[in-house]
């Protein structure tokens, strides 16, 4: 196969058709003539789940910060979501936060607000985006077989597929996104070249949720739209999120670690929600109609590949998504991180400064940028999993000074709806957390952490 041009943006392809493929898609479109979304499931015709997203039963949070990033590659989604009945919520108002100490949390208007949907509703939207792209094509199902490398090892050249009669063939492409989930495919490639693979940070959590569905009965608290019960940790990692759904619904996540993880079947289920550290969310479903199965699905652990020690990645292609981080979960980080990646990738095409408006640098420039989209989320995962002792991996050497700054944090934001801003406005990336390094605020939080 001939190797491409690093000056040509004739045809790009998309490897995974979940929230970091059809984000990435968008972000190619007006920078290629053709893009072409692989993915191996068959597409479907409604917003349902499907066998490559099975996590897509559980709740999922799309944070303000990835709302945002979806509306400057998309503009307009949120009234695409809004008309298919996700349902708008102020971040701190609507939302019922119980952690230990502060039963609830105050409950302010601080300005930031997202939208509360399935995870199939979300990418069933998204998709009805993408596929109106004039220079877009999906193609399903078709299974990746692998990434194609030029002779030398220095590019990749196309990918190889599957199609429906088992046959192999190839299809070139002068930039291809490898939006597959863990990218193996990308790993594959790069031990077929001979390339270094990227050091990783691992952190093991060991989590397990179990999921289900409810009618929001005529007579809920209307005080709240969701509930997030935080355990007490370490003594315990019981928690539960519970998030409206399109149609009138309640999706409900519990989840647990360990020898702790929430049961399947509906009397366990009810137990578990019964002995979570607060009432609210059991006394909420004790009275509604469960609709559908329990589905329960565990995730061992949280992972980030440092592409960016990386000093001879091969040009033409890029990971995007599951296939650069995993994040634990419970912090609802992923499609934000993912949406944001692709914004990334779209205005490093439209700046040039992927290397004089051509691809032979973007992998050097994507792999840079990525470091402080990345920082924050991780950084707001790793301490807090690192509470438990069960938890495996490198902890930081100052941890015993992070998780005091941490719980003083809380108590100083309680206090003072500007700190309680500033903190939300993180979590929900649409800040940084250097956001954080005032003198000012510091010098608060040290004589907060000192009062215990």
């Amino acid at each position: 196969m001939k190797t491409p041009d690093p000056a040509t943006r004739s045809q790009a392809i998309v490897i995974g058709a979940g929230i970091g493929g059809l984000t990435a898609a968008g972000a190619l479109a007006g920078h290629f003539d053709q893009v072409i979304v692989l993915e191996r499931d068959a597409l479907p015709a409604t917003a349902t789940s499907r066998a490559g997203t099975p996590q897509a039963h559980h709740a999922h949070g799309l944070l303000a910060g990835g709302l945002k990033a979806l509306a400057e590659l998309f503009p307009g989604i949120e009234q695409d979501l809004l008309r298919a009945r996700a349902t708008p919520f102020n971040g701190t108002l609507d939302v019922r936060f119980e952690r230990p100490g502060f039963d609830p949390y105050p409950a302010r208007d601080l300005g930031v607000s997202t939208l509360a949907a399935s995870r199939p509703l979300l990418e069933f939207v998204l998709r009805a985006r993408v596929e109106r792209l004039p220079t877009v094509r999906l193609q399903s199902p078709c299974r990746v077989r692998s990434i194609q490398l030029a002779a030398d090892g220095s590019s990749a050249t196309g990918v190889c597929v599957e199609d429906a009669e088992g046959q192999a063939l190839v299809l070139p492409a002068d930039l291809i996104i490898d939006a597959s989930g863990r990218g193996s495919l990308m790993m594959d490639m790069l031990h077929a070249a001979g390339r270094t693979a990227p050091p990783e940070t691992t952190i093991g959590v060991d989590i397990g949720y179990a999921s289900a569905t409810y009618e929001i009965p005529p007579n809920a608290d209307r005080s709240w739209k969701g509930v997030l019960t935080f355990p007490r940790a370490p003594q315990s990692s019981r928690g539960a999120l519970m998030l409206p759904q399109e149609g009138g619904l309640w999706l409900l996540s519990l989840c647990g670690r360990g020898n702790d993880k929430p049961p399947g079947d509906e009397q366990g289920f009810l137990d578990f929600a019964r002995h979570l550290r607060t009432s609210t969310i059991f006394d909420a479903i004790r009275g509604a109609r469960r609709v559908g199965e329990i589905h329960r699905f565990v995730f061992p652990h949280s992972r980030r590949r440092h592409f960016d020690r990386v000093t001879d990645f091969p040009r033409g292609v890029l990971p995007i998504g599951d296939a650069v981080c995993t994040f634990n979960p419970i912090y609802g980080q992923g499609m934000s991180v993912a949406a944001q990646e692709s914004l990334l990738l779209e205005r490093l095409l439209a700046s040039g400064r992927s290397g004089s408006a051509t691809l032979a640098g973007l992998p050097q420039a994507y792999f840079a940028a990525l470091g402080p989209i990345l920082e924050t989320p991780w950084a707001m995962a790793a301490v807090p999993d690192f509470i438990f002792p069960q938890t495996t991996g490198e902890r930081p050497p100052d941890f015993a000074r992070l998780l005091r700054l941490g719980f003083a944090m809380q108590r100083l934001a309680a206090r003072r709806p500007d700190v309680h801003k500033l903190v939300i406005e993180v979590q929900h990336l649409l800040k940084p957390r250097s956001a954080y390094r005032t003198p000012l605020l510091m010098a608060r939080l040290l004589l907060e952490s000192l009062r215990r």
